[in-house]
């Protein structure tokens, strides 16, 4: 086959000059016209060199349209058009503007080689790894050894733990009720909405819930700023997801390396509009996603079903969001629900991982100095959820977003690692999540003065010294350092990326441009922005790497010290929940002091027969009502779960 390579351009030829290297190499004849000719001249030299097919560059963007008009206009004149295959390519070219001109295709100027070669032979599966490539889902974390290397560190951590299961031994609470109610009534379900919505209500459930969700249940009372999705409306968004899951394209952000992988956080209120973020959010290169529910969903008792919106951030938790929510995702995308800091810890935790959410968070630490949940409550909770993690085999990330109102690292990080190591404890896969932000505390002493390069390296390399966990920095990367200038949050967010690519850390959070300032919704466009300038930084850099300056190793042991000092205090204190009321993790004075939210509502249970078997969930107290629940009027109830 014989091809013509034309440029319509003064000056410029260099695509079509890369063409025909590409196409030669693979065993087709071409020839290449110089640039700045007249439009008659490709027509005349098609008919000269006999040729099978022509292809039409423009460098220059603009008139595109009226120029490509004008050339199908000459080469039909000459006889060429209807006897030889044409198409175009360049800037402003796509393959709708070509073939509504009549050509047979068009190629913007990030075409691959294999792409002109699958038209040149008509045989589109030459691209398809390209036009349609396939993601597979990460096995993520990545390994790790999942031990604590300084041995003064894992000394004061065991002895932290032991305190924590010692305590959480013969304590129960209403949201590990619900939550135990709610796993036994599953092994019931089929995997469909429709059949647990038709689970049969307890009396057990209703009264360990506040009397918001009693009304939902019992009067069909929303709570303010919720509604009710109808059947009308799930069906046509189930309609339109299965068409854009059809027509879905991956693409890879990572350039040369395989990590980090690249995390977006969603939680519009709405889960069909989550849906849809989702799938613009995976179109772009995004590995994961994180749900995000309403703050208020963490303060109340009980969660309520069905498909619900809720006007404000945060979609709510429900068996039928999350299901919709799992239908809307890419068989390779990882999936995040979070329960780390909130009433419902335990119950969202089991729901996620019967619905095969692939992580899940839990932080007693954060949520119970700066998420607003009583430390006695989610200490409690939190073991419970955390046994039920590594009962579904779902690893949890640990988030430190209490550096956000002021804690510092050596504090939040301290938290952090007593987790992880609960978490080892108890058989799940810990992931630690230090926050990478530009933060009160790094403000006021003034540490990223110079750079913001220096502390985070610090930061992440002195979790690297001390323990070998998956690291996955989040909650975005970059907090505190974007404005409202979408181009600077895209760049900022951008060289947070590449920074923790040279760190070698697991995955990464990002924001969209436009959520740093939170003046207004969330956009497609902003979650664009931010993946795409991610892309660029990886392959900007691709296998280099940001390296920092010496103070970075100063701070790294600094905050080292910071931290086995936070947990030696700890160790002295009466016990873990004592620590975290006395403030040694976080006091006002940092910004952050005890929740009150689910406060004097542990209960005691009897003790395991044999004392160390913490492998095994305490027995839970069923028709008990706890001194702060609403308790059930004994009338008839109603299906627990409406449709």
């Amino acid at each position: 086959m014989k091809i013509l390579l034309a440029p319509l351009d003064p000056v410029h030829d260099a695509g079509l000059k890369l063409i025909k290297r590409k196409l030669e190499a693979l065993g087709y004849a071409c020839v290449l016209l110089p640039p700045d000719i007249a439009v008659e001249e490709i027509g005349e030299a098609a008919i000269a060199e006999k040729v099978d097919m022509i292809f039409v560059g423009r460098t220059v963007g603009y008139g595109v349209e009226q120029l490509f008009r004008r050339v199908r206009h000459v080469l039909t004149a000459q006889g060429v058009f209807d006897k030889v295959r044409v198409a175009i390519g360049g800037m402003a070219v796509t393959d709708e503007l070509a073939k509504s001109l009549g050509f047979e295709a068009g190629y913007g100027p990030h075409t691959k080689i294999e792409e002109i070669r699958a038209l040149i032979e008509k045989n589109p599966d030459l691209a398809r790894h390209i036009t349609h490539p396939v993601k597979n889902k990460p096995k993520f974390p990545f390994p790790h050894d999942n031990t604590v290397k300084n041995s003064t560190t894992k000394h004061l951590l065991d002895e932290i733990v032991d305190g924590i299961l010692d305590w959480t031994a013969d304590k129960t609470s209403p949201g590990v009720v619900r939550a135990h109610i709610t796993e036994s009534q599953l092994q019931d379900v089929q995997g469909s909405v429709e059949s647990y919505t038709a689970l049969p209500f307890t009396r057990d459930y209703l009264a360990q819930c506040d009397e918001a969700v009693v009304d939902f249940f019992q009067k069909n009372i929303c709570p303010p700023s919720v509604r009710q999705i109808t059947q009308k409306e799930v069906e046509a968004y189930i309609r339109r997801i299965d068409i854009a899951k059809k027509n879905f394209h991956p693409r890879v952000l990572q350039h040369g390396r395989t990590k980090p992988l690249v995390f977006v956080q969603y939680g519009t209120g709405c889960p069909m509009m989550d849906g849809m973020h989702i799938k613009v959010a995976e179109s772009w290169g995004a590995d994961g996603v994180l749900h995000f529910d309403p703050a208020w969903g963490a303060r109340t008792e009980g969660l309520m079903d069905g498909f619900l919106t809720n006007a404000e951030d945060g979609t709510p938790v429900t068996y039928a969001n999350l299901s919709l929510i799992r239908r809307s995702l890419d068989a390779a995308t990882l999936w995040t629900v979070r329960a780390h800091r909130g009433l419902n810890t335990p119950e969202i935790a089991v729901l996620s991982g019967f619905l095969g959410a692939d992580l899940s968070k839990i932080n007693i630490v954060y949520g119970s100095i700066c998420g607003g949940t009583d430390p006695a409550r989610l200490t409690v909770d939190g073991v419970d959820a955390i046994r039920t993690a590594a009962r579904y085999k779902m690893p949890f990330d640990i988030p430190t977003n209490e550096e956000l109102a002021g804690v510092p690292p050596q504090k939040a990080f301290a938290g952090m690692l007593i987790m992880a190591q609960l978490g080892r404890r108890l058989g799940a896969q810990p992931i630690l999540k230090p926050l990478l932000c530009h933060g009160p505390y790094i403000m006021v002493n003034e540490l990223m003065e110079q750079n913001y390069v220096d502390y985070n390296f610090a930061k992440i390399r002195a979790l690297q010294t001390l323990a070998d966990f998956p690291i996955w920095p989040g909650e975005p990367i970059g907090f505190m350092t974007h404005t409202e200038e979408k181009e600077q949050s895209a760049t900022t967010t951008a060289l947070h990326a590449a920074m923790c690519s040279s760190l070698g850390v697991d995955a990464i959070t990002t924001a969209s441009t436009d959520e740093a300032f939170s003046r207004g919704p969330i956009t497609a466009d902003g979650r664009v922005g931010a993946l795409r300038a991610i892309e660029e930084a990886f392959r900007f850099f691709g296998e280099t790497d940001v390296v920092p300056t010496a103070k970075a190793d100063e701070w790294r042991e600094e905050i080292i010290a910071g931290i086995n000092h936070t947990l030696q205090a700890v160790v002295k204190a009466p016990s873990f929940v004592d620590a975290l009321y006395q403030g040694i993790l976080g006091d006002k004075a940092d910004g952050v002091y005890p929740g009150r939210a689910g406060k004097n509502s542990v209960v005691t249970v009897p003790k395991p027969a044999k004392s160390g078997q913490w492998d095994v969930a305490p027995a839970v107290v069923r028709k008990k009502t706890v001194a702060t629940a609403k308790p059930v009027p004994p009338a008839a109830l109603p299906a627990r779960r409406r449709r």
